[in-house]
């Protein structure tokens, strides 16, 4: 079992890019003819990435290591707030197609809900620095594609404002099927 903590952007989020990437079937056809094994992920599965922990960690000692973090955050931070985040633009990495994740809200907001969430990513273990908020889409085993051959409609995306209320301690099981996610621990970012 790996295991990892997520962002899970909502339902509206993920309808919006749905719609989005059906519509370029297509143009997704004829690309897929070019990478071995291209394949969408399902938009069940689409998550923010906020840290790996690897095989055999502990979700439990994860999950309490994240209600610290987070209480530490809050105590510190008399701005602390649920993030606002929207999907937004694409790229790729070597075999995989993504859409960003940005800040949402106010322009003037925006620098601070960026702060807050690699403070998020922080807490979580990964280093801020190195972090790239993303969400994959697609994958592939071989072959490379070109980022300007990815269709307009999607490296100009720009879905709806969602709020990030919790972070999600997740394992990954691989299985009949495939991968499976689960979330094992919700840890919320105010107190109820």
């Amino acid at each position: 079992m790996r295991v990892f903590t997520a962002l899970w952007p909502s339902e509206a989020a993920v309808r919006d890019l749905s719609e989005v990437l059906d519509e370029q079937r297509a143009a997704w056809s004829a690309l897929s003819g070019e990478l071995r094994g291209f394949r969408f992920v399902s938009a069940g599965q689409w998550h923010l990435t906020l840290c790996f922990h690897g095989d055999g960690a502990d979700p439990d000692e994860v999950a309490e290591k994240l209600r610290t973090g987070v209480a530490a955050l809050r105590e510190n931070d008399s701005e602390f707030t649920v993030p606002e985040l929207r999907l937004a633009g694409a790229g790729t990495f070597r075999g995989v197609l993504w859409t960003g994740v940005v800040p949402g809200g106010e322009p003037e907001t925006r620098d601070r809900r960026d702060r807050l969430l690699r403070a998020l990513a922080r807490t979580a273990g990964a280093d801020p620095r190195r972090f790239r908020p993303h969400v994959t889409v697609a994958r592939w085993a071989r072959g490379t594609l070109d980022p300007s051959r990815i269709p307009h409609r999607l490296t100009e995306y720009t879905g709806p404002v969602w709020s990030a209320g919790e972070l999600a301690v997740v394992a990954s099981e691989r299985g009949r099927g495939g991968v499976r996610y689960r979330t094992v621990h919700r840890i919320p970012l105010l107190p109820s």
